[in-house]
């Protein structure tokens, strides 16, 4: 499938194990590689096993340049993480990767899509129509899966 919202864009496929050191650098590169437990290959590779996961990566220039992961449980969808590597920031594949994301999800019934951000990037994901909604994210690390890297807050 290629996106058919960038001219000559990417293209969005699912997410295979190969792909991983590829992600694993996107996320290091954008700060988003805290908790390998969550975000590391290991952790790739079960939410490309499971059946209730969307995970997609973009391919731009022959190159892993995005990924996207997010989850529909039969009643709520969430897209649990977003990142575009920063040299190809810029270029549409984050909206890219969004709209795949949220066409699969669309095409399992979800009503609705969630997503978890930062305050500097709300206005990014309120032009692609998501709104704010007041919410706390809470946190609890089981110890045996803290892989020892995690940065306490």
């Amino acid at each position: 499938m290629r996106s058919s919202t960038v001219p000559d864009g990417p293209l969005i496929r699912p997410f295979q194990d190969a792909d991983a050191a590829a992600v694993a650098a996107i996320l290091k590169a954008n700060d988003q590689y805290a908790f390998p437990a969550v975000e590391g290959p290991a952790a790739m590779a079960r939410v490309a096993a499971c059946p209730a996961a969307v995970d997609r990566v973009a391919v731009f220039d022959g190159r892993v340049a995005g990924y996207v992961k997010a989850v529909y449980d039969g009643s709520r969808a969430l897209l649990h993480l977003l990142s575009v590597h920063p040299d190809y920031q810029g270029r549409g594949l984050g909206r890219a990767l969004v709209e795949e994301v949220e066409g699969e999800l669309r095409r399992r019934g979800a009503p609705s899509l969630s997503v978890l951000v930062t305050q500097g990037s709300v206005g990014w994901w309120e032009r692609r129509g998501f709104s704010p909604t007041p919410a706390f994210l809470l946190l609890k690390v089981f110890e045996d899966q803290d892989g020892g890297t995690r940065k306490e807050s």
